[in-house]
């Protein structure tokens, strides 16, 4: 039986909905009586969390659809005046729903008053940042649900100057900003003022992107790449940068090659997931490459596979490639005076290599738009394929610039007849052996993640592995780096940290060990996640 106040609130937003579609899906349900659904999609507004909104595709005030952007939107606009901020940027993805969530944003900021740029079609996620830094605009947007599944949609904001004494300077939101627009988006018009009076971005914007990029690279590359965008919008501009950077043109996975909204080859178009990269590697086997890039659908992450001593193709994880980058910048730049940055669940290995080199390192919460608010930042990664190798033209993480440092790092590798593992090996001898790995427990119900952290928060395994307990952190309490999770110290150099996700209906699981002997650090975390892994399930 569906309630009178949950039926008012249905009629209401069916009034102010401006897409028909989703009104009418409201519309059945109420005839039909479907509390079920409707309850779903009116269990609250749905929350800015990682720098903005992100979530499931559908009707009602709990989905990503038209009239929830469309307040969003408005909500911005208010925020936008308040602080006496002028213009905005807005750039979209590939997914369902982003051209229309694109429009209606332009539309309502323009009405509003804003000068409003609209990048010309689907691009990744770095050209919407280095365009709010080339553009000088106030505040930037991009239409993208990231790597999340193909039935979610999001919506990234970015600031461009200064707001509530922090200089963002092309980066993403933080609070509380976040919390601010979020109180706007709750008393905002629900039929805002549009205009078409909007400008498209030019061409020769993303060309100064493409140069940008490619400007990294000091000698052709005659690396062997295979390369994929899984179904996302990264192999236009990539391919660019490769051919102005003067490499070798990769093999594109044919399969993946086209921006594709249903993802059909893949579930969850993560580099992260398990199974996510085996096309690719299966195409580097068959012509004998040197390298594997993907990038995941709005590009800002960077994955990448090579083949073994031992001849087996094999994924690197973010915590490789990140300190293989860091070191790489440290030994072929002056970086005197700058800094360098992770987030807390990543390798505590990069802050050894810079404490080493005397250049400052800062730890940051989880997420990219923490990363990038370090002063005199020279790179940032998190261990969840987010690498900044170039803040002052993309202050944000940025897949294809990363992409093609690494090439250029493991190309030099070749040339002097070591592999991409040699390198990391010569690191593990000089710092450590800094083995890492994760475990990620997805739900269908949020209520489950809290109830994991509770137990482990409330009863930590006390031995793992043999090693016994030294400390426990409840991370809602820490004084530095306050967030929800725990992190647990053991001796022997093991590191244990558990959080929720903060894009996906997920409780993740870090776990790093360092030893002097690599074969040791491998074989001891892998028992530490057999263990941790019958804890979670």
């Amino acid at each position: 039986m569906i309630s009178e106040q949950l039926k008012f609130e249905v009629e209401n937003w069916i009034k102010h909905d401006p897409d028909k579609k989703t009104a009418e899906q409201l519309s059945t349900w109420l005839k039909e009586g479907n509390e079920k659904e409707l309850n779903r999609c009116f269990s609250g507004f749905l929350q800015f969390g990682t720098a903005g909104l992100r979530g499931p595709l559908g009707p009602g005030p709990s989905c990503m659809n038209r009239a929830v952007v469309s307040r969003a939107a408005a909500g911005i606009a208010k925020f936008m005046k308040k602080n006496n901020l002028k213009s905005v940027v807005i750039g979209r993805d590939a997914r369902f729903g982003s051209i229309e969530f694109a429009q209606d944003s332009a539309e309502i900021l323009a009405g509003a008053g804003m000068r409003t740029y609209v990048l010309p079609r689907e691009l990744p996620t770095p050209v919407l940042a280095f365009a709010v830094k080339r553009l000088k605009v106030d505040v930037g947007i991009m239409v993208t649900a990231s790597h999340n599944p193909a039935t979610d949609n999001g919506y990234k904001v970015y600031l461009g100057g200064d707001v509530n004494g922090i200089s963002y300077s092309g980066s993403q939101i933080i609070s509380p900003v976040d919390q601010e627009i979020s109180d706007e988006i709750s008393n905002a018009d629900l039929s805002p003022s549009r205009s078409t009076d909007i400008q498209i971005v030019e061409e020769g914007l993303i060309n100064e992107y493409i140069e940008s990029v490619a400007s990294l690279v000091h000698k052709p590359n005659n690396l062997k790449i295979v390369y994929t965008p899984l179904h996302g919008v990264g192999a236009e501009i990539f391919m660019k940068v490769l051919k102005l950077a003067k490499f070798s043109n990769p093999i594109m996975v044919n399969e993946q090659k086209n921006p594709d909204p249903n993802f059909p080859t893949t579930k969850f178009p993560n580099p992260e997931e398990p199974g996510v990269m085996d096309l690719a590697i299966k195409y580097a086997k068959d012509v004998e490459a040197d390298l594997v890039i993907a990038n995941d659908p709005d590009a800002d992450r960077c994955a990448i596979a090579v083949k073994s001593s031992n001849g087996n193709w094999r994924t690197v994880r973010g915590d490789e490639v990140g300190t293989a980058l860091g070191k790489y910048l440290i030994d072929s730049h002056n970086l005197k005076n700058k800094s360098m940055a992770n987030s807390l669940v990543s390798s505590t290995l990069l802050s050894k290599i810079a404490k080493h080199n005397q250049i400052n390192f800062f730890e940051t919460l989880t997420g990219f738009k923490w990363i990038s608010k370090i002063p005199n930042l020279a790179f940032g990664y998190e261990e969840a394929l987010g690498y900044c190798v170039d803040p002052e033209v993309v202050n944000d993480k940025d897949g294809i610039s990363a992409a093609v440092l690494i090439a250029q790092l493991i190309d030099e590798l070749k040339n002097k007849g070591k592999s991409f593992d040699d390198y990391l090996d010569d690191i593990g001898v000089e710092f450590g052996f800094h083995a890492t790995d994760q475990i990620s427990v997805r739900v269908d119900d949020l209520a489950q993640i809290n109830k994991l952290l509770s137990k482990i928060i409330s009863d930590p395994p006390s031995d793992l592995a043999g090693y016994k307990i030294e400390s426990v952190e409840d991370l809602n309490q820490s004084k530095d780096l306050k967030t929800t999770g725990i992190r647990l110290r053991y001796s022997g150099e093991i590191r244990v940290i558990i959080r929720p996700s903060g894009t996906e209906p997920k409780l993740k699981c870090y776990i790093e060990v360092v030893k002097s002997n690599k074969s040791k650090s491998l074989e001891l975390i892998s028992q530490i996640k057999e263990v941790l892994t019958k804890v979670l399930s």
